[in-house]
């Protein structure tokens, strides 16, 4: 495999547009966390939406120059559009977009999202596999329960450029990777169990291989990996990131990593001890990582976890 060259940064920002909790006491900022606050115009009345989402603006910055993406849109039509507006978030600001896999609780807020930014022919970075349609959970027979089918011409309408890949493209010259289909190498990371779709009249596993990430390097300190769902797998995730830039030093792990429920907490102990394997001075488990996971991670690697929520940033500094 050719290395993916990427930019040093100096400086990597993420805002959580939307994520599963939110605590609006914590009060612990420092110079990497910055919460959301209550307060608006003087008055305690600012609210911020949690819902089973994901939704997040990435800022890079090298030098004078930064570059913003948005990676998922949450899961309700209206919530991280809410929490951008909550934020005082300049949508303006964004470039270009990328769409982790085609499951509803990270498409769902789409086209709010892109109408506030407010520009025709953003780029939309995007796997292939997110129009497999129909795709659906099902436990046994006769009960299954389907997603919500991604169209191009859906996400068309909204005057986006989809760009369509299987493979890892560098985004906002270089700033970032989008890592397309991700290896799966691990003995342990076996997909979603439940998860099926249909091709013409057949029933097959959905192995989900849209299921992706967006990797950045921080000057002198490594990658940074942030995943949606993690369906391939966060271990394999970071490996192959690892791989496709040719970087084996890994500053922060972030996103869900998909170890919530009886199908996946069998797998947790093993996860933090390749992850603990792997090194990162920051893990930072949301979303659909569960509680039972966040709870461990936490016990497991204390001086390397960041609690996450809805309307959090986080800055890492070269």
């Amino acid at each position: 495999m050719n290395n993916i060259k990427l930019n040093a940064l100096e400086r990597v920002e993420i805002l959580t547009l939307q994520d599963n909790t939110i605590d609006i006491t914590m009060m612990d900022n420092n110079a990497i966390i910055q919460r959301a606050v209550a307060v608006k115009e003087g008055q305690i009345k600012n609210s911020i939406l949690a819902e089973h989402g994901f939704s997040a603006l990435v800022k890079t910055t090298v030098g004078e120059k930064s570059h913003t993406l948005l990676f998922d849109f949450g899961y309700s039509e209206g919530g991280a559009a809410f929490n951008a507006r909550a934020l005082g978030v300049d949508m303006g600001q964004v470039e270009a977009l990328a769409l982790s896999h085609g499951h509803s609780d990270h498409i769902g807020g789409f086209a709010p999202l892109v109408e506030m930014i407010g520009k025709k022919d953003l780029p939309l970075f995007v796997h292939p596999g997110i129009f497999k349609n129909p795709r659906y959970i099902k436990f046994g027979e006769g009960l299954r329960f389907d997603f919500p089918a991604v169209t191009r011409k859906d996400l068309e309408q909204t005057g986006v450029r989809i760009i369509e890949t299987k493979g890892p493209e560098t985004l906002m010259d270089g700033d970032a990777v989008f890592l397309g289909e991700i290896a799966r190498v691990t003995d342990f990371e076996k997909g979603f169990p439940v998860a099926f779709f249909q091709e013409g009249a057949v029933e097959k596993w959905d192995p989900i291989e849209d299921d992706t990430a967006v990797v950045m390097n921080l000057r002198d300190k490594g990658l940074f990996v942030l995943s949606g769902c993690a369906h391939s797998g966060i271990v394999n995730t970071v490996r192959y990131a690892m791989a496709v830039t040719g970087i084996e030093k890994v500053h922060a792990v972030m996103g869900g990593f998909h170890l919530s429920g009886p199908f996946f907490e069998p797998i947790i102990g093993r996860t933090t001890e390749e992850l603990r394997k792997l090194n990162p001075a920051h893990v930072i488990p949301m979303h659909c990582t569960g509680r039972k996971a966040i709870q461990y991670m936490e016990n497991a690697m204390p001086g390397q976890f960041i609690l996450n929520m809805s309307g959090t940033k986080l800055t890492f500094a070269a």
